[in-house]
Parts: C-alpha cells; structure tokens; sequence
C-alpha cells in the first residue's frame, strides 16, 4: 500500500471527497452524492459510465473532527476504497491543522482495510487497492509528514499482526527473536538476542517456565537512539512472548487453545512498536526487551507447588503454572534494572483472562507506579482512541499473594485478577517509574474475525510521539 501527496485529482482514480458541510464542495456529483445522505448518514458512493467504462466516486461526510468520528468514518469509506485499484482522496476543504489528521486517519483505515495474512494460503487474494494520493492545493507538506507518519504506524501493526497471526510451530521463540532483530537492524538499530544458556543461569524464574519446552528461550534486547543526546536515558518497553502457552502442567481447556499462539501478542506489539518509532525517526532513545519461550507439559516442566528464586532474589511459589507470564515477566523487569536507566518502563503482556471480564474486548487494563507516567498513557490513549482503563495498585492487594512458603505466590485467586497480577509485577519494578498494560482482551479477535489487532501500537506511538515532542 503506497501513499502520496498531490496537487490535483488523478483523473483515471477512484475519487473520495471528504468534507463536513456541502459549501466545501466544488464538484457537481460530489454534491448530489452529499444531498443524498440521511439523517445518521456519512458515506454515498455512485459509478458514472465515462469513455466506455466506470468512473467511481464517493463522499464522506464529517459530523465533527473528533478523532472517534474520524476513525468511524474513514473505516466506512475504506471498506469502498480496496475494492478501487487506485484513489485519489480530495482533502482540500480542511486547514493546515486538519487535513493532515482526516489524512492520517484515512490512512490508517485504508492499510487496515487492505490488510490479508495469506501467507500459508494455495490462493492469496490480495485487495485491488494499492495505491492512494491525497490532493491539497495548499498543504501537501503538512499532509505528507502525516503519511509518513501513518505508514511507519501502519508497518509496525502489520508486522505485530504478522508475527501474532503466525503459527507457534512457524512463530517459535526463536523466530519472533530473529525476525525482531532482523528488522531492527535493517533500520540502523542495535538488536542482541540471548539464548538459554543464559537465562537459565541467571533467569531462574523465566527458566522454569521455559524448561517444559524444546524450543529454546530467547531474551531479545533491541535500542534506538534517537534523541539529540544520545547518553539520555531511555523508554524501556517491555513484551511477554509466550509463542505458545498450552498452560504447562496446569493445562489449558482444549477449546479455543490454538488461540493461545496469541499469548506473544505483547512481545509483537513492542517489536512492532519499536520499528514504528524507528521509522518515524521520533527524537528518543528508546529499548525493547522481550522475554520469549513457549510453557509446555513436560516431564521436566515446572508443577504446581515449586519454589524458584527470581532474577532478583525474591521467591516465589508456583501454585498454577498457567500464570506464567508474571514468572517470565518479572525476571524480564529485572534484566531491565539490572541493564539500564530507564526514563520509564512500560511492560505489555496478555497476562490475565480476569482483564476480559473486567474490561470486554474494548479496552486494556492499565496499572503503575508513577501516576504522571499512567496519565501520560491515558492522554496517548484518548488522543488515539486506543482504549485504556486505569485499575488500582493499593498496597491491601498484596495479601492475596502471600505464600506460606515462598516471599510470593504467583497467583492470589480469583478476587481482583487481573490487579493481582499487576500487583505482583510491581514488586519487581519498585526502583524506576514503570506502567503495565494488560491487552488479553483487546490484542486479538475470536471467531470469523480471528487475527491479530495490532493494539496497542497506536497509544504506545502516540504516547512515544508525546514524549519526543
């Protein structure tokens, strides 16, 4: 998918006129397409007969500039848009301010509308549209810094879903390392990846969940330095990588299970996070780690009752081996004290089933330590409509995880789950600024929709997009 910039309409194009009132328009069919609307009513298409063949047209109508009605609009117009081989979109009734916002937003809609995992397909079917201008007589400047912009966004979230939507026997740990670095390398990134020997020499807790499996674990680590002063410290993102989580020996129900290959879904999404800044070229330093392994039944698999001794020193009492990802992670949140300074630490993880109930398919849990940090987040969130709810992290949470055998007990029932297990994740990131972002709900779609989202690679930009500005 290809955006430009243009001056004027490509004549042999599908024409999508945007406006928010029928005075903006000039032309004759856009006009009465804009007449034709209802009540509630924001997109009108027609086929004119020119030259022997059939011209397509269509218009949006805005009812505001809001960021909501935006996206809703522009997702109605894209799906006409892939069905067009080439678009010209008119943005010139909107100002400097806003034709780059109605232009990233039809951009985004048009790479999501477009988008087709057919890797493993006899038959790809690949959508008609590839390629699409928007005309401004006056800022197709400022438009085009909002497509660039949009197409590194857009890159980031087909390549989480890339990676999500690919299968655990294809998608390994070690593929989902390679595949990061390998990227992160091709755009002047530094990219380390290490492997099980050293996690489990000084990873204890990664190591027990990882053991169950034949595939090795892999701890990657990737940095960007981006900012005027390269020494400043960094944003430090932080993705669980569960390729695959049957739920060890405390194993999971067989239904839906396949779904599970999804549990990487917050490793993807801060790889493909990276790579958007990158290509964004936002002025931050910023670093990824990424723990990644698969929790199988095995019989040297972890069993519920075991006792490891994290990264840190802490204990910790494995009383279902299904929470897994708060094993993998706290030793992740180690490494990243151990390693760095950060500015802050955003970990992203499909922790808990609890974030579901609590919270649907909508919207990602959110929980920290640093209120400025969690406020920054849920100002990224509103400013792209990339939904987040802050939880609570009170102190009283900490009695469910109290173990009569260990400093910690992974689980604290089913009270509060999802809080519980970010309340266990903050006992390992008490020394810098850290928020944690529970995306079981909204990082993948179930039934005849099933695929990766791509969230929440929109807030994280944003957010990163604040931080640089």
């Amino acid at each position: 998918m290809q955006f430009s910039t243009a001056t004027a309409a490509h004549a042999e194009a599908a024409q999508l006129f945007v406006c928010t009132e029928a005075a903006q328009l000039k032309d004759e069919t856009a006009k009465l397409l804009f007449q034709s609307l209802e009540d509630g009513q924001s997109f009108a298409a027609a086929a004119l007969p020119v030259a022997g063949s059939l011209h397509h047209v269509a218009l949006l109508r805005l009812d505001d500039l809001s960021v909501e009605t935006l996206q809703k609009a522009a997702k109605e117009a894209a799906a006409w848009a892939q069905k067009q081989p080439a678009l010209s979109v008119d943005l010139n009734p909107f100002c400097a301010e806003n034709a780059p916002r109605v232009a990233a937003a039809l951009a985004a809609a048009l790479g999501e509308a477009v988008y087709r995992f057919d890797r493993f397909k006899s038959e790809a079917k690949p959508a008609k549209l590839v390629q699409a201008a928007f005309v401004h007589a006056e800022h197709s400047g400022s438009v085009q810094a909002a497509l660039n912009r949009a197409e590194a966004l857009l890159y980031g979230v087909n390549l989480c879903k890339d990676l999500a939507n690919t299968g655990s026997n294809v998608c390994t740990p070690t593929y989902l390392a390679e595949t990061a670095a390998k990227e992160a390398r091709q755009l002047g990134a530094a990219a380390k990846i290490l492997g099980g020997d050293y996690i489990r020499d000084n990873m204890p807790s990664f190591w027990g969940v990882a053991k169950g499996s034949k595939e090795e674990p892999k701890l990657l680590e990737l940095q960007y330095f981006g900012a005027a002063d390269k020494s400043a410290d960094p944003i430090v993102l932080v993705g669980k990588g569960l390729t695959f989580d049957s739920g060890g020996i405390s194993l999971k129900p067989g239904e839906a299970m396949d779904e599970m290959k999804y549990d990487m879904c917050g490793a993807a999404t801060v790889i493909g996070t990276f790579i958007a800044a990158v290509k964004a070229k936002l002025p931050i330093n910023l670093a990824v780690v990424v723990a990644t392994c698969e929790n199988m039944p095995d019989a040297g698999a972890a069993k519920p009752g075991d006792v490891v001794r994290a990264m840190n020193g802490t204990t910790i009492e494995n009383l279902n081996t299904d929470a897994e990802g708060r094993l993998v992670l706290c030793d992740a949140l180690t490494y990243v004290e151990q390693n760095f300074k950060p500015k802050a630490v955003i970990d992203v993880a499909t922790l808990t089933g609890a974030c579901i109930i609590a919270l649907g398919h909508l919207t990602s849990g959110l929980m920290g330590n640093d209120q400025d940090l969690v406020d920054a987040l849920l100002a990224a969130s509103r400013e792209s409509n990339d939904k987040a709810w802050q939880l609570p992290l009170f102190p009283e949470y900490k009695e469910q995880l109290k173990s009569n055998f260990a400093d910690l007990q992974n689980i604290g029932g089913r009270p509060a789950g999802t809080i519980t297990a970010g309340t266990f994740l903050a006992h390992f990131a008490q020394n810098y600024k850290w928020a944690h972002l529970d995306i079981a709900g909204t990082a993948w779609k179930s039934g005849k929709d099933k695929g990766a989202t791509g969230r929440p690679i929109p807030l994280l930009l944003q957010y990163l997009a604040n931080q640089a500005a």
